[in-house]
């Protein structure tokens, strides 16, 4: 007997957590937004702080499932999660076809693709 022509049992998995609402998705939402700009708001006086409001924002997009932007991602660096200033603690660079940003904190760079005209 041939395996490929045995039938197959399909099972569903269960959720083993609830649906969040629409409200509460929303809700989320509304508060890391607040949180970002909060961030850009207190970063030239206290840098501090708005790490501590990067934090709380992606501790909010975790627990939420929630997806962050790209502009969201740019604001705080994708290896020690500090929040970026240019001049501060990034350095941009426009190299060829992909802007590289590089993190003073954690001397780690990544690259982002530009389109060609």
């Amino acid at each position: 007997m041939q395996l490929s022509k045995m039938p197959r049992k399909t099972r569903r998995r269960s959720r083993k957590y609830q649906k969040k609402s629409p409200e509460v998705l929303k809700t989320a939402r509304s508060h890391i937004d607040r949180y970002f700009k909060l961030a850009r708001e207190v970063a030239s006086e206290n840098h501090g702080l708005a790490n501590r409001y990067v934090t709380l924002a992606r501790k909010v997009a975790m627990k939420f499932k929630i997806r962050l932007t790209s502009p969201q991602k740019r604001l705080f660096c994708p290896h020690c999660y500090r929040f970026l200033l240019p001049g501060k603690n990034l350095r941009v660079r426009v190299h060829e076809h992909r802007v590289i940003y590089y993190c003073l904190d954690c001397k780690k760079f990544w690259r982002k693709p530009v389109g060609k005209k």
